[in-house]
């Protein structure tokens, strides 16, 4: 049997989702939920994830899977994970699914979306769920140059140094920007992501937003193919991934769509 199950975690205190060479130093996402499947298996059970998230960063619905070699009702691994979670961590839905289900490969698109405060002082309630700036924001502007990132491009301005995929080509499905008050929502929706490719854009946004760049100094940015041209990397704290999305005949809940209008922790 595999098992597939809908993760929701506050990132802040993980180093991230994926297990450390030093795991017994610092405390990552998968380690803790191996933790509690292996719990309630009685045995090891190694788990994989759809999208590996950074250190502060969250997750609405986080696709894992998982081939245990022991059975379970669903309820059962539903009710056992959770209690041997932490309290920043849980399982909102169980399935089983073909064996043939990968959570990462069998992934057709991902979707995040990044939470931004602009406004004079910091946050102070919110300071872990949502990014923020001082500046003020032209959202016409920055919608002028999200759109441009539409359709398949080489996005080497907005990947890490680090980043280990194979090409920097990635296919942006959907990108909107949308403003209610002080806070902006920017949501993006590929077929997969680079490292830090997210928060990269959101800070290349923000100097288009704030006018220290145009939107002409935008598109040489990333025409340049160069990450040293790109703008700063953005904080981790307001970005969230909703979710993946996979063919019907898996029968899994859509990526959670993140609601301006929905009463939210930002506050105003």
């Amino acid at each position: 049997m595999r098992i597939a199950l809908g993760l929701e975690y506050d990132g802040t205190h993980y180093a991230g989702w994926q297990i450390q060479p030093e795991s017994h130093l610092v405390t990552t996402l998968q380690g803790c939920l191996e933790a509690a499947v292996s719990t309630v298996a009685d045995s090891p059970v190694p788990v994989v994830c759809a999208g590996r998230t950074d250190a502060g960063v969250h997750a609405l619905q986080q696709t894992v899977h998982f081939s245990p070699t022991v059975y379970r009702p669903l309820h059962a691994w539903m009710r056992g994970v959770n209690g041997n979670l932490p309290k920043t961590m849980v399982v909102r839905w169980v399935r089983a699914v073909d064996d043939q289900f990968h959570a990462r490969h069998s992934a057709i698109s991902r979707r995040y979306t990044y939470v931004l405060m602009s406004k004079p002082t910091r946050p102070a309630l919110a300071y872990q769920q949502a990014g923020w700036t001082h500046l003020p924001l032209n959202l016409s502007l920055m919608q002028q140059a999200a759109q441009l990132l539409l359709g398949e491009h080489d996005f080497s301005t907005f990947r890490a140094s680090e980043c280990q995929a194979r090409t920097p080509v990635r296919t942006v499905q959907l990108i909107e920007i949308v403003q209610r008050g002080q806070v902006f929502f920017i949501t993006a929706q590929a077929n997969a992501f680079l490292h830090h490719m997210m928060r990269n854009i959101v800070g290349a946004l923000v100097y288009v937003g704030s006018g220290r760049w145009s939107l002409g100094d935008f598109t040489a940015a990333f025409a340049a193919k160069d990450r040293k041209q790109g703008a700063p990397t953005f904080m981790a704290s307001g970005l969230y991934f909703c979710g993946a999305s996979y063919d019907a005949s898996f029968d899994l809940p859509v990526p959670v769509v993140i609601s301006p209008e929905a009463h939210w922790p930002w506050g105003h």
